[in-house]
């Protein structure tokens, strides 16, 4: 397998939108997680990431600006029975409601579909650490067809040091902005959470960036460390 360089991919792509990336650290003691914004329009750039319990959630700077709450205001990150999820939109409510019944990432995905945003009907994308494997999923329109719906599931088990995958809701910008196509890009992960934080946020488009949250999960104690960067600050 060809491990792509994150740097690149993130620093050859001006919007790639949302983005998940997780892996296992280069020691092979932590799962390392990333997930970023950007936004193109003023409602869109006009977000913070805020701590909310063992997870995050985003609020809007200035919220005299705020226009529309409706898909930009949600809980990008919760955390159940040491089970860590991530996305990017309020189906993280729905992953987690669905654990919590003793149900699976998967059956709680295929209740939901890609966001309502004609023209771009842009894709749900969501992760979920658990212990030492992890899963992904995007769901998206055929080809911007909104009449038909295309679910994808991508399970990683035991995956090797220094090794990740990051998918993205865009390929690339445009108008209507074009959907991530393919499975997730295997990406090499590299050196401690800070390293790992800033190689992400320095090479994020430096227009169109908003917020970075990345944490490692130590694997022999559970332990987490996290950092948050906010373009608004």
């Amino acid at each position: 397998m060809k491990l792509h360089n994150l740097a690149n991919e993130l620093s050859e792509n001006a919007y790639p939108g949302r983005g998940i990336v997780i892996g296992k650290s280069g020691d092979g003691r932590h799962m390392v997680i990333a997930y970023f914004i950007m936004g193109r329009s003023e409602n869109s750039r006009n977000r913070v990431f805020v701590t909310d319990g063992e997870g995050i959630k985003t609020q809007a700077f200035d919220p005299a600006k705020l226009t529309d709450p409706s898909l930009i205001i949600y809980s990008p990150v919760r955390v159940l029975d040491g089970k860590t999820i991530v996305t990017n939109g309020d189906q993280t409510d729905t992953v987690y409601d669905f654990l919590a019944q003793g149900k699976t990432f998967e059956d709680a995905l295929r209740t939901r579909t890609f966001e309502p945003d004609e023209p771009n009907f842009t894709p749900r994308i969501s992760g979920l650490v658990e212990g030492g494997n992890y899963k992904l999923s995007i769901l998206k329109s055929a080809g911007g067809d909104p009449s038909s719906a295309q679910r994808f599931f991508f399970e990683y088990t035991s995956p090797l040091a220094g090794q990740g995958h990051f998918i993205h809701t865009y390929r690339c910008d445009g108008n209507p902005i074009p959907s991530f196509e393919g499975e997730p890009t295997p990406v090499a992960i590299s050196g401690d959470i800070d390293q790992f934080t800033q190689t992400v946020w320095n090479n994020l488009n430096p227009d169109n960036k908003v917020s970075l949250f990345t944490r490692f999960i130590d694997l022999s104690t559970g332990e987490t460390a996290t950092r948050i960067l906010n373009k608004n600050v």
